[in-house]
């Protein structure tokens, strides 16, 4: 039972509900206007009250109105009935890969008395919420047998019709939460259940996505000119539509949480509380791991298979480290959520996948150039390829910029790419000088690319090396395809715009280019003349390894270098870890 608090909030949902309707309802009176007019005119000519070529003309010119009104009317109305509302990008979980889930669920409905979500989807995000599917252009879950895992790219064998909502649920919670945890959040979920099964929110909520998907098909690019007119005249009213019930909606879905939040008191509201923390703490791990450790694989086209256990790793790290987290690591003796699917590996690579889709705009399946990595080969196939391609790229713009090697006649190569030849660069006839602003950089087909346009103070001569860097990697970037569309039924997901989706940071700037690429160079001199390793720290992301322990304090000497072109910093590092910047290092 729902107390008066929820009580009160379904009856404000439902009265904004009505009120989005009566605009749905006021826009249907204002097509059938000209036509009903054209009904009196008629029947006064019919009775003999309306005669004359005055009242004739007038009968002609509202009957050509009323039957384009109507036209219009009924194209709009088709428009919106057919157009495709907007679906999450989720991982379809099915009832047989995880039954304890939706045992779970359905219980938890039960006790909320409130119908039970359908089906369950997961998310690559720290979020939870119901979502309509029931628009016969949304593509059905896919059904698979109890042994056959979710394999990404997989194509499905058969379908089965899927009511809303559906209960999407965030894949970080699934890992890191334990099971009663993630009922205590999901709790409130569930129960907005039962609003929405209130047949006038229902309308409502149809209207306003199908006015949204309108507006949506009157924008789409590649219609010819009398076509660009005619969805151009559509999406103004359908935006006029929803201008005149944005407010409603907006407080509809307002009551439709409250009467939910209501409900839910009665159900692990205790527990709940302290989820909340773990909800949070969810959200700053998996941010972290995305843009620390995800995205450098991303852009090696590696893309890290098992990235919701990483997440689980990197709290579990940080709730070792963070002195206000002492009480989270003696929670992880109890079961995780993730227990509650069958194959929970399967469901993580799919998950991932979708991730490096959404956030950097991969292909829909693996390949050759885009390779799915675990963790105990990141350090080696990332983190050193890495290093080991911007070290490469380095010296290639060094050469560029016709910058003559340091020769060494101690050293096996005598010209060999070495850390001291970038020092050299740097340092030489710039030490001591005033900082200056560089000019603003040429188009990326120059082939002399002047200094990057980046305001940061910096040398003459890293300027420049800066701004060859960006150049050469723009002109890399663009001479890599794009990732292939997905094929099968979640394509429709990505034709509304271009991948990714949500990019996870801006364009670095120049100086975090030159600062990037001269710390891979030292890292790659430092394994290959003083024994070091490359690690991964979950917090982090890549990091070097020096006898076993994590190298430290190396980015301020790095910019010393860049901005005052003062090596003495640098170089006394580099002495006191063993690294020989004369020795060449192996490129890729």
């Amino acid at each position: 039972m729902t107390g008066d608090g929820g009580e009160l909030g379904v009856r404000a949902a439902r009265s904004r509900a009505l009120a989005v309707l009566r605009v749905r309802s006021r826009a249907l009176a204002v097509a059938l206007l000209p036509a009903a007019a054209e009904v009196i005119l008629l029947t006064g000519g019919a009775t003999g009250q309306f005669t004359g070529q005055g009242w004739d003309a007038a009968r002609w010119a509202v009957g050509v109105l009323a039957v384009l009104v109507l036209l219009a009317a009924a194209g709009m109305a088709l428009v919106v009935a057919r157009a495709r509302p907007a679906a999450s990008p989720t991982v379809p979980v099915s009832e047989r890969s995880a039954p304890d889930l939706y045992r779970m669920v359905r219980d938890l409905a039960e006790r909320l008395d409130v119908p039970a979500p359908s089906a369950i989807a997961l998310t690559p995000d720290c979020d939870s919420w119901l979502e309509d599917r029931t628009h016969p252009a949304h593509a059905p879950p896919v059904t698979r047998s109890h042994d056959e895992p979710v394999v990404p790219g997989g194509r499905p064998e058969r379908r089965i019709a899927v009511p809303a909502p559906v209960l999407v649920i965030g894949s970080p919670f699934l890992w890191w939460m334990r099971v009663a945890e993630l009922r205590a959040v999901l709790a409130p979920v569930v129960a907005g259940t039962g609003p929405s099964a209130e047949p006038d929110i229902a309308a409502a909520r149809r209207f306003v996505r199908g006015l949204d998907a309108a507006v949506a098909v009157a924008d789409a690019p590649g219609r010819g000119p009398l076509a660009r007119g005619v969805y151009a005249a559509l999406g103004r009213v359908a935006r006029l539509l929803l201008r005149g019930c944005r407010e409603h909606a907006a407080l509809m879905e307002r009551g439709v949480a409250t009467a939910a939040a209501e409900r839910a008191r009665s159900v692990d509201y205790g527990p709940r509380i302290a989820a909340q923390e773990q909800v949070g703490l969810a959200y700053a791990g998996w941010d972290r791991l995305l843009t620390k450790v995800a995205l450098p694989a991303w852009r090696m086209g590696r893309w890290p298979s098992r990235l919701d256990v990483g997440v689980a790793a990197a709290l579990t790290e940080l709730s070792r480290r963070d002195r206000l987290a002492d009480g989270f690591a003696a929670r992880l003796g109890e079961r995780p959520a993730c227990d509650l699917l069958e194959e929970p590996g399967a469901v993580d690579e799919a998950v991932s996948l979708l991730t490096a889709r959404l956030f950097h705009g991969g292909p829909a399946e693996p390949g050759p150039r885009w390779a799915p990595v675990d963790w105990q080969a990141y350090p080696e196939e990332v983190v050193d390829r890495t290093w080991r391609a911007e070290a490469a790229r380095l010296h290639r713009v060094l050469d560029s910029l016709g910058v003559s090697p340091s020769l060494d006649p101690a050293t096996p190569d005598p010209g060999g790419p070495t850390l001291a030849r970038v020092l050299d660069h740097l340092t030489e006839h710039s030490a001591g000088t005033a900082p200056t602003v560089p000019a603003p950089a040429p188009p990326l087909d120059s082939a002399d690319p002047d200094p990057d346009p980046d305001p940061d103070p910096a040398t003459e001569r890293s300027a420049l090396l800066a701004a060859g860097l960006s150049a050469a990697l723009a002109r890399e970037e663009s001479a890599v395809p794009q990732g292939a569309r997905a094929q099968g039924p979640d394509s429709a997901l990505w034709e509304d715009g271009d991948l990714p989706l949500f990019p996870l940071q801006p364009p670095r700037t120049g100086r975090e280019l030159l600062a990037a690429h001269i710390t891979a160079m030292i890292c790659c001199a430092a394994v290959d003349t003083a024994g070091a390793a490359p690690g991964l720290d979950w917090l982090d992301g890549p990091t070097l390894l020096l006898d076993g322990e994590r190298a430290v304090d190396l980015a301020p000497k790095v910019l010393s270098l860049i901005e005052e072109g003062d090596p003495v910093p640098l170089r006394a590092w580099l002495a006191e870890a063993g690294i020989r910047p004369e020795k060449p290092v192996r490129l890729i």
